[in-house]
């Protein structure tokens, strides 16, 4: 094995750790920032983690090939834009006056 193999491997992270590390940073400071406004709402929560993982996934993708995790990723951001449709739904009924409770 090569010495320059060896060096660059244990300093280099791969994509998909560097996503982790930033989606993690991002929900710490939102949850920071909720908790130091006192304005703690999961449904503002989940659309920003949302968000985050949107972004994340957008940057980690690659060009040419599709990985096998990415196929279970796109599962769970599907099941997320369901539960935003269904909390865009919830404000616009509260908008015109009627009570659905989830």
């Amino acid at each position: 094995m090569n010495d320059d193999n060896v060096s660059s491997a244990g300093i280099l992270m791969r994509k998909e750790q560097i996503a982790i590390i930033a989606l993690a940073l991002w929900l710490t400071i939102v949850s920071v920032f909720m908790l130091i406004l006192q304005q703690v709402d999961l449904e503002i929560f989940f659309i920003l983690s949302l968000l985050g993982i949107l972004m994340t996934v957008q940057l980690l993708e690659p060009n040419f090939v599709q990985p096998g995790y990415l196929k279970y990723i796109r599962y769970i951001i599907a099941a997320g834009i369901v539960i935003f449709g269904l909390i865009v739904a919830q404000k616009v009924m509260e908008i015109f006056g009627f009570e659905i409770v989830f």
